[in-house]
């Protein structure tokens, strides 16, 4: 088998990803995530229904997938830091940068689209709960970039599960802030001071640690 065929196919796979995930999203934010079948969205993607296990073992992962991007995102921003940057340092930064760009994983992000996606993932309770899965293991692949850092494991523990809760409050914080209307300067700007806010708590704690 060549690079070239082995490429072609792993592109494949990747788009065979894509349209199934796209096309359980738009028949869920349709018909509500319960309504619809793995079945129906299976004959709707022209696949079998043993194939889109394939690719998603749960139903749930077919929502997930649209965010999968960011999984491990925490622990790649602590491993790409700058030399001299503490992991802390470096994380706030990231977030920040973030909210400017509207990242819709900070929850500031106004897009219809986005906003109707988030409201289907947060207004149903498997979702919710898969959710919770990622969270775990964003916070365990944390928890190792930290420890090495040098910080001692319990600590890199500890520090990944208050970090990665904080992103989550703050997420939600600004998704209700959304219900006032579009991002204007004000929305923006409150965004921006609750994230300081919640690292200067989180710094309080974990600079003595060197993170």
């Amino acid at each position: 088998m060549t690079e070239e065929t082995t490429g072609l196919r792993e592109l494949k796979k990747q788009r065979t990803r894509q349209t199934l995930s796209e096309t359980a999203i738009a028949l869920f934010l349709e018909r509500g995530f319960d309504q619809v079948s793995v079945a129906e969205v299976a004959a709707a993607a022209e696949v079998s229904k043993p194939t889109l296990f394939r690719y998603f073992p749960a139903k749930e992962d077919l929502v997930l997938d649209r965010i999968a991007d960011h999984q491990g995102e925490a622990a790649r921003v602590v491993r790409g830091r700058a030399p001299g940057e503490s992991p802390l340092a470096a994380l706030r930064a990231h977030f920040h940068a973030r909210l400017d760009a509207r990242d819709p994983v900070t929850g500031l992000c106004d897009v219809p689209a986005v906003l109707a996606f988030r409201d289907m993932v947060y207004s149903t309770p498997s979702l919710q709960g898969r959710l919770m899965r990622y969270a775990a293991e964003d916070e365990r692949a944390l928890a190792e970039a930290l420890a090495e850092t040098g910080a001692d494991e319990a600590a890199a523990r500890l520090a990944a599960a208050q970090i990665i809760a904080v992103h989550h409050v703050l997420a939600r914080d600004n998704w209700q802030r959304l219900a006032s209307g579009p991002v204007t300067a004000a929305v923006l700007d409150a965004a921006h001071a609750g994230a300081e806010l919640a690292y200067e708590l989180l710094g309080a704690g974990l600079a003595a640690r060197g993170l």
